[in-house]
């Protein structure tokens, strides 16, 4: 029970010293942070970043990020980069270096190239009176106290400021250049997230052999249109053929147990009256919030009353949106 405990603690330390972290770097969103964002922004080159060790771990993320968000952005290995890999930087290029004491041998090595090269230099360091952020013409503030690390030594607390740095840097980019969810689907085509952004209900709905029945069919073409159509539902139309109405499977099993003469009884006295609808380019997952919303497994596809079709939660399950 002791060891469970001492684990427990050792977790909520770890979590709450880098919870303090990341507030601690509030303050340090200043002036060169503003700066940094702006001449990115309207610079005609992209942005390479670099890092040894873990910092070159942040530096992937960082550029994943930015390249998610509309933001060109390349990874320089800075061990690498003074072994040939310096023939990626372009003149309009920003370079940003991280570095956690930002006096590194690679760093020392590579910050004095870099600025023959005219590149603008941007330091993300923990360490602001380093040899790095001396010579940077940005630099990003990411001092920390400790890291979690008992020791104070496995970079941890660190890592998870440079890149909370790099996720805030990337976030006021993509609000600047007005990033919207199109631009973000275009470079997440693929896997789940990407048909969320794409799909729309028009790509997935039944669209062939679309139950539907008038406000006066009686109950017998009302079932044989549900089961014929294997949708488990009806849309139910007025005389001007607009919907008005939907029956489902369970509005038949409900009508049974209310109904004694089914002889008389038609699709408009058993139907749900406004019905939930969607319009054909709603995005598909958008469908899939409301059917949540409202604890049901379909919607029709409707505008202005013309029924196009019905979207069915299998749709969604069989693309993996749900």
């Amino acid at each position: 029970m002791n060891i469970i405990k001492n684990i427990r603690n050792s977790a909520i330390k770890v979590l709450q010293t880098e919870a303090e972290a990341l507030r601690n770097l509030i303050p340090n969103i200043d002036g060169d942070f503003e700066a940094c964002v702006e001449g990115i922004l309207h610079s005609k080159g992209r942005v390479v970043i670099t890092g040894v060790g873990k910092s070159a771990i942040v530096a992937t993320k960082i550029v994943a990020t930015l390249n998610s968000t509309g933001t060109p952005a390349l990874f320089m290995h800075a061990a690498d980069a003074i072994h040939g890999d310096l023939g990626m930087i372009q003149k309009e290029d920003f370079v940003l270096c991280i570095s956690k004491s930002g006096n590194t041998p690679e760093v020392k090595v590579l910050v004095p190239m870099l600025k023959r090269m005219g590149s603008k230099l941007v330091a993300l360091v923990s360490n602001t009176e380093s040899y790095l952020a001396e010579h940077a013409d940005f630099v990003l503030n990411a001092t920390i106290a400790a890291e979690a690390c008992p020791l104070n030594l496995a970079p941890t607390t660190s890592t998870t400021a440079h890149m909370a740095m790099g996720d805030a840097l990337a976030v006021c980019l993509l609000e600047a250049r007005g990033f919207s969810s199109d631009d973000f689907a275009r470079y997440h085509p693929g896997g789940s997230l990407g048909k969320q952004l794409y799909l729309t209900v028009d790509d997935l709905m039944v669209k062939d052999a679309v139950p539907v029945v008038d406000a006066e069919a009686v109950l017998t073409e009302v079932i044989l249109e549900i089961s014929g159509k294997r949708l488990g539902a009806t849309a139910v139309l007025n005389a001007h053929k607009k919907l008005i109405g939907i029956v489902t499977d369970g509005d038949l099993r409900r009508m049974l147990e209310k109904h004694r003469d089914l002889s008389e009884v038609t699709a408009k006295d058993i139907m749900t009256k406004k019905p939930k609808t969607i319009a054909r380019k709603e995005y598909a997952v958008r469908a899939l919030n409301r059917m949540r919303e409202c604890n049901i497994t379909q919607l029709v596809v409707e505008e202005d009353g013309e029924v196009f079709g019905f979207i069915h939660i299998h749709d969604l399950m069989k693309e993996g949106i749900v």
